[in-house]
């Protein structure tokens, strides 16, 4: 008997009004996944490593297993005070926006140890590139919360001379490229900047950073070829916190498959890893780098958390999924899981978790008066009218040297 074929539509699993369902993400014990060593030829890698997720945390908050990267208290704390400045900054920043202070921004909460952890399991040197939501990269490198903040400004000290959108910071000094509003441009560049860096003898490696979303731009594709062909020292992060903008991840592919699975298929081994959990992440990350910087090649990693927050300050979630879902998610908080693992230890309190939280509030308090002393959107001192027309052309063409002289001549008047 002939069937008609019917188009399959992926659905999210819960919608407004439901309850959250997530019964699609895979619940594994930690310390479950086998580690294998760091130079294992794809072939001969466990599936495990794409099908399930790499833990160190169990429930308790202690950190069992064979990824247990073993990190001292003084790291666990360094990390621990890189998340929680990442979190003051971005609540900050999102009650400047609703007061009108700054035109957009994007949150990262839920979603620290992605980027903290990852930062600090590589060398300073390594060059990173980032998405939108990794601003943990920029404070774990000791990147000033002021420079950031001009940049969100567009003030007369903004890193990017107000050409462009809030949130799209550089940083050539922390070797952190610029961020392109354009998905997945970063890929191919990360690649690029690996194989450079291996044809010159170099030991650093390159890391980038996409949303699961992205994953389905081309070129994604385009940079998974090229670093499988010529084994490029780079890795090449996916972070599915579940929703692209308003979209859930089934729409991407992941509804099939974890992001992870792709990597087998170009030659490039694939890792899941749970996002929330900071010392797996740094073990995951520190065992990618290996590879790379042994010549052994690319890695695809795969870092399974939740967007906690809307999108950006352009949306709401409560649109288009529960609004108590991120109470349900299954891998909890970073935060508060890597706290609890340094109090168990008793490596830390209550009450010095909570004289933190109050001194980083206050330190993001200072450095946003800081910032605004350089000028804000609507105060001076504003940006040179005359940078609109440097860092462009290595000699200035005519056309633009004669509206520089006509917008001088207009001044003047």
């Amino acid at each position: 008997m002939t069937r008609t074929p019917r188009l399959h539509i992926p659905h999210p699993p819960a919608r407004p009004g439901a309850d959250p369902d997530f019964s699609y993400v895979t619940r594994v014990p930690a310390g479950s996944v086998p580690r294998p060593d760091p130079h294992t030829r794809l072939r001969d890698l466990p599936n495990e490593l794409i099908y399930d997720i790499v833990r160190v945390l169990d429930d308790e908050g202690t950190a069992v297993g064979p990824w247990d990267p073993g990190l001292d208290p003084d790291e666990l704390q360094f990390g621990l005070r890189h998340m929680l400045e990442t979190r003051a900054f971005d609540d900050h920043m999102l009650r400047m926006h609703r007061q009108g202070k700054i035109s957009f921004y994007m949150k990262s909460r839920g979603e620290e140890a992605v980027a903290v952890a990852a930062a600090m399991a590589l060398k300073p040197s390594d060059m990173l590139f980032p998405s939108y939501r990794v601003q943990g990269l920029q404070i774990a490198r000791g990147r000033s919360l002021v420079d950031l903040m001009n940049q969100c400004l567009s003030n007369s000290r903004d890193m990017c001379k107000g050409r462009q959108m809030p949130i799209m910071y550089h940083w050539k000094r922390g070797n952190i490229f610029s961020i392109s509003g354009n998905l997945t441009t970063q890929y191919p560049q990360a690649v690029g900047w690996a194989m450079a860096a291996a044809i010159k003898g170099e030991d650093d490696i390159a890391a980038a950073w996409i949303g699961e979303g992205s994953s389905a731009e081309a070129d994604f594709h385009h940079a998974m070829t090229f670093a499988s062909v010529y084994r490029a020292p780079v890795i090449l992060n996916i972070v599915n916190n579940q929703y692209a903008i308003s979209t859930f991840q089934g729409t991407a592919g992941g509804e099939h498959r974890p992001f992870a699975a792709r990597g087998p298929g170009y030659g490039i081994p694939g890792i899941r890893v749970d996002g929330n959990d900071f010392p797996a992440v740094y073990a995951v990350t520190q065992w990618a780098a290996e590879r790379a910087r042994s010549g052994t090649g690319p890695t695809l990693i795969e870092l399974v958390t939740y967007r906690v927050d809307a999108h950006s300050t352009s949306d709401d979630p409560s649109r288009y999924r529960p609004k108590n879902e991120a109470d349900a998610w299954p891998y909890g908080d970073p935060v508060e899981r890597l706290k609890t693992h340094l109090i168990r230890f008793g490596q830390w309190s209550e009450t010095r978790h909570a004289a933190l939280v109050e001194e980083l509030k206050a330190q993001v308090e200072r450095d946003w008066a800081e910032a605004c002393s350089y000028g804000t959107m609507t105060a001076p001192p504003f940006l040179d009218k005359n940078e609109l027309f440097e860092d462009v052309y290595a000699d200035m063409p005519p056309h633009l040297i004669a509206q520089k002289k006509q917008m001088r001549a207009l001044e003047e008047d």
